[in-house]
C-alpha cells in the first residue's frame, strides 16, 4: 500500500482591499529645507549642534545627503558631527512639524476618512471604498504625492498593496519620491527577492538567528514550514510564515479613544553609559510630546521601560495631580525615574516612555462679564 505525501493547504488571501501607506520623505530636513532652501543640497542634520549643549542631544532626522556619511535618527549629535563635519545642524521646530503634518492629513482626507496615523510623518489609507470614487489604489497613491508636493513642496513616497505589510514595505522600496505598487499578482515574486531583514520584526538578534536556520532572503523563509519556524522563533515564526505568503488582514484603524502614548527604542548595540540613557530619554521624550500635541491629548502619568542586555525588564511610574503638558516636563520625570532604577552599565537595550490617564485638550471661548448689565425682565423671570 502507497502512501501519499502529506501535504498542508496554504492559507488564503484576503486580497480585496487597496492599502497605501505614505512615508514623507526625510520629514523634518526636509520641511527645513524648505524653510530656508539656502539649505537645498547641504547635509542637513535636525539637532542642536554639539558645541551649543556640551555635546548632548540626539539627531531626530537627517538629509539624504547627511544620510551618506552614515548620520541617522536617535544618533549622538556629537557622533553625527564626527561623521560628517561640514554638518549643518539645525534644531527640531516640533509645533512646525504638526501643522505641516495636519495639512498633509488634510489631504489625506480629501480621499478617504480611514487614516491610521503612526507619526507626524506616515499613515495607512484604506481607500477600498473612497471619496472620490476612484477604483485603482495607484491612481490615488500617485495624487496624494502629487498633492502633497505642489501644495506644500515636500516630496514623500507610498507603497500601495492589499494589505498593510505589503505596503509598508512598497513605500520603503524607491525612497525618496517613489511609489511603488505590490498586486496580488506580483507579491510573491516581491516577497521571495527581500533580504530577510526587511521583513516586520527581524531585528539584529533575530538575523543571526535566521542565517543560522539558513534563511536569507524571503525565499529562504517561505520554503520553511510553519512547524520549524514556530518551534524556533516562536509567535515571530508563526507570523512571518504568514508574511512571507503575502497574508496580512490587520485594519487600518481609525484613531479611538486613547489611554496611553508612548515610545519605545532598541539599540543595535547596547548603551552603556548615563549620558547615553539621558540622551535618548530627551529625544523619545519630545517624540512622545509631538504626538501628544498633534491628537491634542495630555495625560499625568510617566511610565518609564527599561530593558537591559540579558532582557530583564522594568517599568517604574509617576504620577502629578496636574497635568504635563511639554516635552522638558516629561523627560525630567522620566530621568527622576531612570535615577531609581538605572544601571547602564548593565548594558541597555531599550528604553521607553509613556504617557498615560490620558484626555482631550479643550479649548473653550467663556464670555466674562466685564462690567454690569442691566437685567431685563425675562432675565428677572429667570
Amino acid at each position: 500500500m502507497e502512501y501519499g505525501i502529506l501535504r498542508f493547504k496554504e492559507p488564503e488571501r484576503d486580497t480585496s482591499r487597496k492599502i497605501i501607506h505614505v512615508d514623507m520623505d526625510a520629514f523634518y530636513a526636509s520641511v527645513a529645507i524648505r524653510e530656508n532652501p539656502a539649505l537645498r543640497g547641504q547635509p542637513v542634520i535636525i539637532a542642536r549642534h554639539p558645541k551649543e549643549n556640551g555635546g548632548r542631544g540626539v539627531v531626530a532626522t537627517a538629509s539624504y545627503e547627511a544620510r551618506k556619511y552614515g548620520v541617522h535618527s536617535a544618533m549622538s549629535a556629537k557622533k553625527a558631527l564626527e561623521l560628517c563635519p561640514d554638518g549643518v545642524f539645525v534644531p527640531a521646530d516640533f509645533d512646525l512639524y504638526r501643522a505641516v503634518s495636519a495639512q498633509i492629513h488634510d489631504i489625506f482626507r480629501r480621499y478617504t476618512d480611514i487614516i491610521q496615523p503612526l507619526s507626524l510623518d506616515e499613515a495607512y489609507l484604506d481607500v477600498t471604498h473612497n471619496k472620490k470614487e476612484i477604483q485603482s489604489g495607484t491612481l490615488i497613491a500617485r495624487a496624494i504625492l502629487r498633492d502633497i508636493y505642489q501644495e506644500l513642496k515636500l516630496t514623500s513616497s507610498a507603497g500601495v498593496s492589499y494589505n498593510k505589510f505589503l505596503a509598508k514595505l512598497a513605500s520603503d522600496y524607491k525612497k525618496p519620491a517613489g511609489l511603488t505598487v505590490v498586486p496580488p499578482s506580483k507579491s510573491h515574486e516581491f516577497l521571495m527577492a527581500l533580504e530577510i531583514d526587511k521583513f516586520t520584526g527581524v531585528g539584529e538578534k533575530t538575523l543571526e538567528k535566521m542565517h543560522d536556520f539558513d534563511i536569507y532572503t524571503g525565499q529562504d523563509l517561505y520554503d520553511k514550514t510553519e512547524l520549524e519556524l514556530s518551534k524556533r522563533f516562536g509567535k515571530l515564526g508563526h507570523s512571518l510564515f504568514r508574511r512571507v505568503r503575502g497574508i496580512d488582514d490587520r485594519p487600518v484603524e481609525v484613531e479611538r479613544e486613547r489611554k496611553s502614548l508612548g515610545k519605545e527604542r532598541t539599540f543595535q548595540k547596547d548603551i552603556t553609559r548615563d549620558e547615553e540613557v539621558i540622551q535618548f530619554l530627551r529625544y523619545i521624550s519630545n517624540e512622545v510630546d509631538a504626538t501628544l500635541q498633534a491628537k491634542e491629548m495630555h495625560g499625568k502619568t510617566v511610565v518609564l521601560k527599561v530593558r537591559y542586555r540579558d532582557f530583564e525588564t522594568y517599568t517604574r511610574r509617576k504620577t502629578r495631580l496636574n497635568y504635563i503638558e511639554n516635552a522638558e516636563e516629561i523627560f525630567s520625570i522620566a530621568y527622576d525615574l531612570w535615577q531609581d532604577i538605572g544601571a547602564a552599565e548593565r548594558g541597555v537595550r531599550l528604553l521607553g516612555v509613556t504617557l498615560t490617564n490620558l484626555d482631550p485638550i479643550y479649548f473653550e471661548n467663556i464670555p466674562l462679564p466685564l462690567w454690569p448689565q442691566k437685567r431685563t425682565q425675562e432675565d428677572k423671570r429667570d
